[in-house]
């Protein structure tokens, strides 16, 4: 996590200088291990290889029958280890006093400009490692495409999609942040974050716990 930053040279991930008076409070990346495990499911793809190689090897009476398993379910594991951290090194998020920025793709790079007063409120989901998701729902009328936002959506939120900040590390000190800068962009006081990991209504400067 960085503190607020000085203006000067454009940073990484933004596309263009920030408007005099603008200021850059954060600016982050998803957690390429949580979000390999998170958004690509690597601990379900090998544990699906691994049982498909018992079995194999079960019902043929020999150790050996398993192994082309187990070189595709490494192969697959390969991939998505390489998919989870080419999205981790080309994803910039960005929060300033007026807006959050995402900056993601992996071949094709895509700037999405989110106004702070055009976000109705924010979740909060922590994972035990520290990092978290948090996604941001947009009021009514503002809209994004699912597919162009994947993996940096909430799952499932196919008809109203939300944008979400994935994996990111550190991640309840950044909720925090984006709780402050969210109430100050609508006029309203910071409220603290509640304890347990249970949904709740979710309004601006305060980050309800959010499920997936």
């Amino acid at each position: 996590m960085t503190d607020l930053l000085p203006q000067g040279p454009i940073p990484d991930g933004l596309p263009g200088p920030l408007p005099k008076g603008e200021r850059l409070l954060w600016q982050g990346r998803p957690a390429p291990m949580s979000l390999a495990r998170r958004a690509f499911h690597v601990d379900l793809v090998a544990l699906y290889f691994g049982g498909l190689a018992a079995f194999q090897a079960y019902s043929s009476g020999r150790l050996a029958a398993s192994w082309p398993v187990l070189l595709a379910g490494a192969l697959a594991l390969a991939i998505l280890f390489a998919l989870a951290f080419g999205a981790s090194r080309t994803t910039v998020y960005s929060l300033t006093d007026r807006r959050l920025m995402l900056r993601i793709g992996i071949a094709l790079q895509m700037d999405i400009n989110l106004p702070l007063k055009e976000i109705e409120g924010a979740g909060f989901h922590r994972f035990g490692d520290g990092s978290g998701d948090l996604p941001l729902r947009l009021k009514p009328g503002v809209r994004l495409a699912y597919l162009h936002l994947w993996p940096h959506a909430r799952p499932w939120r196919l008809t109203r999609p939300e944008p979400m900040l994935r994996c990111v590390p550190e991640a309840e000190a950044i909720a925090k942040r984006i709780a402050a800068a969210l109430a100050e962009a609508n006029g309203q006081p910071v409220q603290a974050l509640p304890p347990a990991p249970v949904a709740s209504p979710v309004l601006p400067g305060r980050l309800a716990a959010a499920g997936h």
